[in-house]
């Protein structure tokens, strides 16, 4: 019998299969494709480039300006600055206007330009077999070598940080795509405030990143995406092989997110995440972390810690423990059955 895989991510145990076969002995390439790494790390001789590219699916509003954050977040969680954005942007036939490309293109270099990003080139076709626009984003980044950071850097004993809410991108696009099928539950200028999530609070970790980048004792960084919190620390959990134990009554999640997610069945914890950033911190680096972001006026948790790969992954509370929910796809695909 055929296996047809549902919306989403690759499994990654197919995934992990396939990057096997894609090794190289390029001596210059410190970092190809690996299960729980943002971006792949090429050695330029003075510093590291860090090179990234995720797709927007989901999201149609604000397309352009999810692209450029989405992918910005992964280069700084290298450590890295984001430097330098391509995009390939493919419209639906018998759809595109030129008002619509030119609002992906506005959103795309303001993104860029709120970041300090140059926009230095991609592709642009109308193509057939899509319902709606879809952009692919590249974006490179630079780091010295000495302050790479990698997901595979976590260590059992650190403490496991997370900064702002969850999910903030995902409150953001059920807000925008449903807003007339909840009217009952929010005021017009309600639903503008959560639909604006997306620039405030925001979906870009780039300056928690650069500040806890600075902070000696911060192994490891991570943004949670597709498949929410919970898949990104699955991911984290794969790339360093450690054991994550998670304190479910610390999880922060923004109390609209819950109503949200209940009003359309949906689970908080594999709802897509954008706007949040996990950090895995030497306990003696905790404070100084907390400090930091706090001064930058960037609220922090501290949400649980890692454990020897034997713990598995936990979510624990005072009356006992439970397996973490794997999701096989991201919670935000229901919203269109």
């Amino acid at each position: 019998m055929t296996t047809i895989y549902p919306l989403g991510k690759l499994p990654a145990d197919h995934l992990s299969r396939l990057l096997k076969t894609c090794t190289t002995d390029d001596p210059r390439l410190v970092l190809g494709g690996a299960i729980g790494e943002d971006a792949a790390v090429i050695d330029m001789g003075d510093r590291y480039l860090i090179a990234k590219t995720d797709p927007i699916t989901f999201a149609t509003d604000e397309i352009g300006w999810y692209a450029v954050n989405v992918n910005a977040n992964d280069v700084a969680c290298m450590g890295a600055a984001p430097r330098w954005f391509l995009a390939t942007l493919l419209l639906p036939e018998g759809q595109t206007t030129p008002a619509l490309v030119d609002a992906i293109f506005q959103q795309m270099h303001a993104a860029c330009n709120a970041l300090g990003i140059s926009m230095a080139g991609g592709h642009t076709e109308i193509t057939y077999g899509l319902s709606r626009p879809i952009v692919v984003g590249q974006m490179l980044g630079e780091v010295a070598a000495e302050r790479l950071i990698l997901t595979a850097g976590a260590r059992p004993g650190d403490d496991l940080l997370l900064t702002k809410a969850i999910a903030i991108e995902g409150t953001a696009i059920i807000a925008r795509e449903k807003g007339d099928a909840l009217q009952d539950l929010y005021a017009p200028p309600a639903l503008e405030r959560l639909a604006n999530l997306l620039h405030t609070p925001g979906i870009s970790i780039v300056p928690e990143a650069r500040t806890a980048a600075e902070v000696a004792g911060v192994h490891a960084m991570h943004d949670p995406t597709e498949g929410g919190i919970a898949t990104g620390l699955w991911e984290l959990s794969a790339a360093a092989n450690v054991g994550v134990e998670v304190f479910a009554d610390r999880l922060p999640f923004h109390p609209d997110c819950l109503t949200l997610c209940r009003r359309f069945g949906l689970d908080p914890l594999g709802l897509i995440a954008s706007g949040s950033l996990l950090l895995a911190v030497e306990p003696s680096a905790t404070a100084k972390v907390v400090r930091r972001l706090r001064a930058r006026r960037i609220e922090v948790t501290v949400i649980g810690r890692l454990h020897p790969p034997g713990f598995g992954l936990q979510l624990t509370d005072p009356g006992g423990s439970r397996p973490l929910p794997t999701f096989p796809r991201d919670e935000i695909a229901r919203l269109s059955e």
